[in-house]
């Protein structure tokens, strides 16, 4: 599972088209060699800011490495489009045409009308579409519908019907609506389901599908679409010959290409069985690529790749195509062998139920590694850990990869200053064990968040996969016991004992200052005012910092302080605080082993939706003085292959793009390999 901000920084990117196949221009990408005076910042536009990243220790690849890494990188944006139209059904028209509107437009640029609709262009590259890629709701454009067909005029390009007028109306509001009460894939705009599908059409659908081995349950309708054709619900299956064909067709041409350069035999065999599943669309073959691509742990790159979140799907079936290529951080992932190494002690030692312990922690395997590339749900809002398979069977009976993507966390940790953190602390002391001690304490959180958190506990016997028995909630309730694993652990001089820490107690004094501080406060500045929280990571942050907050205050645990108008949170009894996390993490276990959906329902209704208005209007006007956008994304390095006269590949340069808009209109003229409407 994905990790964005303390764990899912997410954010995103790409485009939009126009009326003909490619962009006209033959732009090419510029890019500059990387510098020893590394800029991470390129742009900043709305509430977004555009990082980018180095690749540390890419000269110490072979050729055969880099040329695994190249195909790989290729493979994954060759699917990029497939992302936009998962999103939802119209990005790709309406890329296409706003795409060639932004190249074609020969009229005045200087006017606030033009800067509005660049803006509005820039905000759907991030977020693959027209919905914002992490509050969900839709894009609201700052232009008249009468300019935007100005400019259509203008450029003679092609936009009408539903797709022109959805940028402007109310319909599909919401790319993911996960309120109470309403049925939620009506109510969701994303392109996993057919318009007129509903909740209990999916529920119903899903009941009759039988695995061929229940301890061994099949990942159904995670690479599919479900619609209706004739009143009868059908799945439109991900695969070559069918829907996204054409893409995927060009995924596999890359991935075998990567496959004759794999680094050994089991790797090289796990890149086949994900062709396989590719070109078959057979769910079998995807748990036998995941059994095979976990165990395939030696060589320094690996790759995530194929349909694999959920959280895009209101009812938690279906993934989001993304990919993520990396190599091994060699220094960095042998400390953090030491947290994978001891994932059993962490497991018996925990506050959960004896019956709710795995017996044994299988397979738990943990490395920094340093990404060369990124594309689909994983870019230009990427995130800073994953942990996968998310099968609980795969988890159980052969374990899971474990990463952090430490180049990323470099990047964030250097792109941005400190006004924002001095603003929300509640004192010097505070401040100083955060600017001394937070970026261990992320590091670590990531780490025990990822290894220990999402492979720990166990279900009942005879209690279903957690998207059936918590459904809507089950990523918030997953992702926030996977928190509070991490949190638990944070104050434990244990970590000291095992050389990771030289001072345990102040590391983790860091840690839940920040996260209390974030969960209550300033992760508020992420919402506009009124906001329901939907995002599955900050409903978890919020529900996890406002129970123990409630649940602390006859001990006074957490003070709410107010100072000069302004509020502030502060931890008085970090010792109590460690003990409230211990509790709701057994809660929270029990509620997953049990499926326990009444439970999940109030936990999450109760402490993670509702926002205290008056709070969030304070956070916000606090939050006017830093221009600093609350979001941030990342452009990918561009590699260059340099050939021979005989067309091999000699070499592979590293270059970096200048900006935003020339790698988003490069990647469409290159790797647009889906129709508009599919």
């Amino acid at each position: 599972m994905n990790i964005k901000s303390l764990f899912k920084i997410c954010l995103f990117a790409l485009f939009i088209v126009a009326c003909k196949n490619e962009v006209k221009p033959d732009l090419a990408e510029t890019v500059e060699a990387v510098e020893q005076e590394f800029s991470f910042n390129v742009e900043e536009f709305a509430d977004i800011k555009v990082l980018r990243y180095q690749i540390p220790g890419w000269e110490n690849l072979s050729l055969k490495e880099q040329k695994l890494v190249y195909y790989l990188t290729q493979a994954g944006l060759a699917g990029r489009d497939m992302m936009w139209d998962q999103n939802y059904r119209h990005n790709l028209t309406i890329r296409k045409a706003l795409e060639n509107v932004y190249t074609e437009f020969k009229g005045d640029k200087s006017t606030e009308d033009w800067g509005n609709f660049e803006s509005y262009l820039k905000r759907v590259w991030f977020s693959n579409g027209i919905h914002h890629h992490y509050s969900n709701a839709k894009l609201v454009p700052e232009f008249s519908k009468d300019y935007l067909n100005e400019l259509l005029a203008a450029t003679n390009t092609k936009l009408e019907g539903e797709a022109l007028d959805v940028i402007f109306n109310d319909k599909d509001a919401k790319k993911v609506n996960q309120a109470k009460g309403v049925d939620n894939v009506l109510e969701s705009a994303v392109n996993f389901y057919g318009p007129d599908v509903t909740n209990k059409d999916v529920a119903d659908f899903y009941k009759t599908k039988k695995s061929p081995d229940p301890k061994k349950p099949l990942s159904y309708g995670l690479n599919s679409q479900l619609v209706k054709e004739n009143g009868v619900l059908k799945e439109r299956v991900y695969k070559s010959g069918g829907l996204y064909g054409s893409a995927i067709d060009k995924v596999v041409s890359w991935l075998e290409k990567a496959q004759g350069v794999a680094e050994n035999e089991a790797q090289g065999n796990a890149l086949g069985l994900l062709i396989k599943y590719y070109k078959t669309g057979d769910l079998q073959t995807w748990d036998d690529y995941n059994v095979a691509w976990t165990a395939a742990t030696e060589g320094n790159i690996d790759y995530i790749n194929s349909f694999i979140e959920v959280y895009n799907d209101p009812m938690g079936y279906r993934g989001s195509y993304e990919t993520v290529v990396q190599i091994n951080d060699f220094d960095m992932s042998e400390k953090m062998a030491v947290v994978s190494g001891n994932a059993q002690w962490f497991e018996d030692n925990s506050p959960l139920m004896d019956e709710h312990k795995k017996k044994n922690v299988v397979g738990v395997s943990y490395k920094v590694v340093n990404v060369a590339g990124e594309a689909g749900d994983a870019s230009p809002s990427t995130p800073i850990g994953v942990n996968l398979p998310n099968a609980n069977w795969i988890r159980a009976a052969v374990g899971s990869k474990s990463v952090s993507l430490g180049n990323i966390i470099h990047a964030y940790n250097n792109a941005g200053g400190s006004g924002r953190l001095k603003e929300f602390v509640h004192d010097e002391e505070e401040l100083q064990l955060e600017e001394e001690y937070g970026q261990l304490a992320d590091k670590l959180h990531t780490a025990l968040h990822e290894v220990i958190g999402h492979a720990s506990g166990q279900l009942n016997p005879g209690v279903g996969e957690t998207k059936e028995t918590l459904k809507n909630y089950a990523s918030t309730l997953e992702e926030g016991r996977a928190d509070l694993v991490g949190l638990y652990y944070l104050y434990d001089s244990k970590l000291q004992e095992l050389g990771l820490v030289e001072d345990w107690k102040k590391v983790g004094m860091a840690a839940y200052d920040g996260y209390i501080r974030n969960g209550l406060m300033t992760q508020l500045i992420r919402l506009n005012l009124g906001d329901d929280v939907e995002e599955a990571h900050m409903r978890n942050r919020q529900w996890v910092s406002a129970w123990v907050f409630e649940k602390g205050k006859a001990d006074n645990v957490i003070e709410k302080v107010t100072r000069d108008g302004k509020t502030y949170f502060n931890i008085n009894d970090y010792e109590k605080l460690h003990a409230l996390f211990g509790q709701l993490l057994r809660e929270t276990q029990r509620i997953k082993s049990e499926g326990d959906f009444k439970a999940v329902e109030a936990l999450v209704e109760g402490y993670g939706v509702k926002v205290d208005q008056a709070l969030h209007a304070e956070v916000l006007e606090r939050n006017k003085q830093f221009p600093s956008p609350p979001y941030s994304g990342f452009v990918n390095p561009v590699l260059v292959p340099e050939t021979n006269d005989a067309g091999e590949i000699t070499a592979i340069k590293v270059t970096q793009p200048k900006a935003f808009a020339e790698q988003m209109l490069n990647y469409s003229k290159n790797y647009s390999h889906l129709p508009e409407v599919n």
